[in-house]
């Protein structure tokens, strides 16, 4: 059977990778800029804030998650008090996004109500990226629809069920199923290695036929990297300057050279996977002769000798005639005499 390669061009896929500065500004605009500067250096495609008001994303009762208590102490134990001191203003925003546009990165944020989400529209954004603690809201979800744009939603803390009522609230509002990344994402910082489940990611993608990525909370860079090579259209990943500074997700975040790091890596395994077809690699082509064999004579034959099993013998190098041709020799005549550990050759053939 002989496989003839197919005519097809396999175009390789690229991760869109999203730089998650989050919160870890510490509401410090100076820090936001270094932020972006190393998003920027590592080669994240995308450099992403987060943009809100605390009295309209929490009640002033609300308390903190475990994680933010454990990551971030402090006496005032209250969500408002924590995220009032990390908000960003509208002119920090222009100001972020001047200092990316200058530093060769696109900027985005994710905005966790309406007004946030009008004012990234007039900002400029060309992705609204939803959190995971929005996906059950409904008004939220329709508002941002209606704006037409690609939309990123990523599905922390929620089932297969819920998953499907945000996108059809998506879809029925004005998102159409090719403009919209779900990424998969495990709500926890950091989020433990067994319960990562990122086969979940690809299963997601076949029930609900849209592009799929995933939002990491995991230590490290393995996942993030594994994601890739399972197909996912979008990372995003937690990074920080440093891991001390006091903050509810520094604890859960790359330092720079991680960053750079986990995007190159990235880089390689996308450059790795390549294309679908088995072919002989041009690098692989000056190695067949020396690592393959050919049909040698095992010892000196005369003139006229009918070819047996025994009279051959399979040697490097590859440049003669394959031994998986040996049965188009075998009893065959020989035309004139051949030496021992001879490369055999059609021409000695009658």
């Amino acid at each position: 059977m002989v496989w003839e390669p197919s005519q097809t061009i396999y175009k390789m896929k690229r991760s869109i990778i999203i730089a998650e500065a989050g919160v870890n500004h510490n509401g410090d605009i100076n820090l936001a800029k270094q932020l972006i500067n190393v998003a920027a250096q590592a080669g994240a495609d995308y450099v992403k804030f987060q943009t809100f008001r605390a009295e309209k994303l929490v009640s002033k009762e609300a308390q903190k998650a475990d994680y933010q208590n454990r990551n971030f102490q402090e006496e005032d134990n209250s969500q408002y008090g924590m995220l009032k001191k990390l908000e960003l203003s509208e002119e920090d925003h222009h100001i972020l996004l001047a200092h990316a546009v200058n530093k060769g990165i696109k900027f985005l944020s994710t905005g966790f109500d309406e007004d946030s989400i009008d004012f990234l529209e007039k900002l400029g954004v060309d992705i609204f990226k939803i959190p995971s603690g929005e996906i059950t809201n409904y008004p939220y979800l329709q508002h941002i629809a209606q704006k037409g744009k690609p939309v990123i939603l990523s599905t922390g803390m929620s089932t297969m069920d819920e998953i499907g009522e945000a996108i059809e609230v998506l879809i029925s509002s004005g998102v159409s199923r090719a403009n919209l990344t779900v990424l998969h994402c495990t709500t926890e910082y950091p989020a433990p290695l067994a319960e990562v489940n990122l086969r979940a990611m690809t299963q997601i993608g076949e029930v609900f036929g849209v592009k799929i990525g995933y939002s990491d909370h995991t230590p490290g860079i393995e996942v993030p990297i594994a994601a890739a090579a399972l197909g996912a259209a979008v990372i995003e990943k937690h990074f920080t300057l440093d891991r001390e500074l006091p903050g509810p997700d520094h604890k859960a975040s790359l330092e720079p050279m991680e960053l750079s790091a986990m995007i190159k890596s990235i880089r390689n395994v996308e450059l790795a996977l390549g294309s679908p077809e088995k072919v002989v690699t041009p690098s692989e082509e000056k190695n067949r002769a020396v690592a393959r064999k050919s049909i040698f004579v095992a010892h000196d034959l005369h003139s006229g000798h009918i070819l047996k099993q025994e009279d051959l013998v399979m040697k490097r190098p590859g440049n003669g005639i394959s031994p998986m041709r040996l049965n188009q020799v075998l009893g065959k005549e020989l035309v004139k005499e051949v030496r021992a550990d001879a490369m055999l050759q059609y021409d000695f053939l009658k």
